[in-house]
């Protein structure tokens, strides 16, 4: 089921981790492109279509809205363990995300100018909740928690509906427990063009948000500019680096966590430099996987991208996992701080041996919206910063433009931009006769 291989930079089995991005499928971009064109250009009309089409749900304009009392009514639908989980989780996420508040700032640089930044939240933002293989709510208390914290005022969720038409419980509740300001019964590529170009029912955003299949991705990558969107998140993926002292049958668990989506895509990799602890993880991965759920998933993840590789030493696994740059790291090690200080490329980086991945994904309170496909190397979780944006505010003054408009000037007419040297020369220009 999964392989042990000595760890070697050119490895296939590595290398193929390392490419296993998706690649833009013509099919799936020519797809998207005719869905969003007629969401477009048709707005509610398309969606109705589209959810009859995709979802096997008829449904209205005046039906894409869940109403007030489905939202009252979602509770009755869940048991008390799950009312009290979210509401935890919901304190831990919020407490995490207060530190990333943004305020502007002031700087005087004397002459009479000031140059200052100001710091102001996204009006209206759109969030994606996947329901079809699960109803993710998880997604909708990482999503939506941050963007109220930066002063977000109008929040949307879009999720697709089930086969009766409804929006599963779960979601509603926690969408109804975090006071969102409208949830809608459409998902898929149609929903994410209803948020960007607007429709009659559902309002025009400035950002979307949320994860979810390779057509909501190809979607968002092409409404990027109409709107925001906060990235394009591919397939799990998560990297193990454990020594002798791990528990094999932790480490096991952890690894098959992420690859139970069903893609084939997700990726998982153990790195140890224990060729006992390597056979332990084997066995385990066999023990545990024939008993969970998506075994058929995890077998194909783990044949495509699943691998565990012995290394020299540590030092070496380290290295492989930032080439890897995966979106979740855990490090089961006796000397894991020691690591931990060279570790450059990571979504999150789960600590010892009772940070498993799944606290990070509902509990901790750390954002489970991270880079995936290598973007760890340039990118980071989804936090409070993805919804704001700041202004630029400049107030030159007359002594400093007379006593540093001719470096303005000259850099200007090395450009070439003439008009770029007039604005400033102009007022030199008046000055000088002052």
């Amino acid at each position: 089921m999964i392989e042990i291989r000595e760890f070697l930079a050119e490895d296939k089995k590595f290398q193929a981790i390392l490419k296993r991005a998706e690649t833009c499928d013509s099919q799936i971009r020519d797809n998207t492109e005719a869905i969003l064109k007629e969401v477009h250009d048709q707005g509610d009309a398309a969606l109705v279509t589209f959810s009859a089409k995709f979802d096997k749900v008829e449904l209205t304009p005046e039906q894409f809205r869940v109403s007030e009392q489905e939202l009252e009514s979602a509770q009755d639908n869940v048991d008390q363990d799950f009312l009290t989980a979210i509401a935890l989780a919901r304190v831990n996420i919020r407490r995490f995300h207060e530190y990333q508040r943004r305020s502007g700032y002031v700087h005087d640089d004397g002459d009479g100018v000031l140059l200052s930044k100001r710091v102001l939240p996204l009006k209206r933002v759109g969030v994606c909740v996947p329901a079809g293989s699960a109803p993710l709510f998880s997604s909708l208390l990482m999503n939506v928690i941050p963007a109220q914290i930066a002063g977000v005022e109008e929040i949307y969720v879009v999720t697709p509906p089930r086969k009766d038409g409804t929006v599963d419980p779960h979601i509603l509740t926690a969408a109804k427990l975090l006071g969102v300001t409208a949830v809608f019964r459409v998902g898929g590529a149609h929903a994410v063009g209803a948020l960007a170009y607007g429709t009659n029912t559902i309002p025009k955003v400035d950002k979307v948000v949320g994860p979810g299949g390779p057509y909501v991705n190809m979607a968002k990558r092409l409404v990027f500019g109409t709107c925001g969107i906060d990235s394009l998140a591919g397939p799990s993926e998560i990297v193990v680096i454990a020594d002798k002292s791990a528990p094999a049958r932790y480490v096991a668990a952890d690894l098959m966590s992420q690859l139970e989506h069903g893609s084939g895509f997700e990726s998982g990799v153990v790195f140890t430099d224990s060729r006992d602890m390597a056979a332990a993880i084997k066995i385990e991965v066999e023990r545990q996987a024939a008993n969970l759920s998506r075994k058929d998933a995890i077998e194909k993840s783990l044949k495509n991208f699943g691998a565990i590789f012995i290394c020299k030493d540590l030092s070496e696994a380290v290295w492989g996992s930032n080439q890897i740059a995966p979106e979740h790291l855990e490090i089961i090690c006796e000397n894991g701080d020691d690591l931990l200080a060279d570790v450059q490329n990571a979504g999150a980086v789960f600590m010892g041996a009772y940070s498993s991945e799944p606290i990070g994904d509902y509990f901790a309170g750390t954002n489970h919206v991270l880079p995936t496909a290598g973007a760890a190397r340039f990118s980071s979780s989804l936090s409070v910063y993805d919804f704001v944006k700041d202004i630029s505010v400049i107030r030159y003054s007359s002594q400093r433009l007379a006593r540093t408009g001719r470096h303005i000037l000259h850099m200007a007419e090395i450009e070439g931009l003439t008009a770029h040297a007039n604005a400033v020369k102009v007022r030199m220009d008046d000055l000088g006769r002052s």
